[in-house]
């Protein structure tokens, strides 16, 4: 009886053992993964407009990025999943400060709610998504590819500015650069297609 009564508790005690190094395996994994957060501060939003007939690039970028509604979660993509942002349109830099104040008042300021771009992004698979953007007082989805880079994403899009009713910023930006955008054929154009190119940096929380 009493060989009986040791085996027993020699059993519970083993079990009690086990039990907590599972406990203690499972709790050391769930330190070990990383929790990921988008870092506005230092992510990049390139853009790129066209002017004259030959369609000429002209670059630029936004030097502020807020972050309205963060998102935290177990890899980079879905971190951005759900963020939401705004973009102060005071905020554009093309390294030309002529330029930057005719963008501002020649075509930003003609639009609807023009002091901020706002938008919010949806991840639909690993390699495209959508963002959900306020422009000229319009909200319109804008489909996206992007691939990761360690733990960077880079975004690829092709923004048609008729979707957000852009007409008349349009011709009163390509009235204000008249002969700057004129090309060797004659014609003055500014282009309606921008191409955005972002880079997002998440950390590990």
């Amino acid at each position: 009886m009493k060989n009986l009564l040791n085996i027993s508790l020699i059993l519970i005690f083993s079990l009690l053992l086990v039990s907590c190094a599972k406990e203690k395996k499972t709790a050391d994994l769930s330190e070990l993964s990383p929790i990921y957060m988008v870092d506005s501060k230092n992510s990049t939003v390139q853009w790129t407009a066209f002017k004259t007939s030959d369609k000429v690039p002209v670059k630029g970028i936004f030097k502020e990025i807020k972050i309205n509604k963060s998102n935290e979660a177990s890899n980079p993509s879905a971190a951005l999943d759900g963020l939401e942002f705004e973009i102060p349109i005071s905020s554009i830099f093309s390294k030309d400060t002529i330029r930057d104040a005719k963008l501002n008042k020649f075509f930003f300021a003609v639009m609807e709610n023009s002091l901020n771009l706002k938008g919010s992004f949806k991840i639909e698979d690993q390699e495209k998504g959508s963002l959900s953007l306020t422009m000229n007082g319009l909200t319109k989805d804008l489909p996206f590819d992007f691939e990761m880079s360690n733990d960077t994403i880079l975004i690829n899009a092709s923004m048609d500015l008729n979707n957000w009713q852009a007409q008349a910023a349009l011709e009163s930006l390509n009235q204000a650069c008249l002969e700057l955008h004129r090309g060797a054929d004659g014609v003055s154009k500014t282009w309606d297609e921008v191409l955005i190119n972002a880079k997002i940096l998440t950390v590990k929380k």
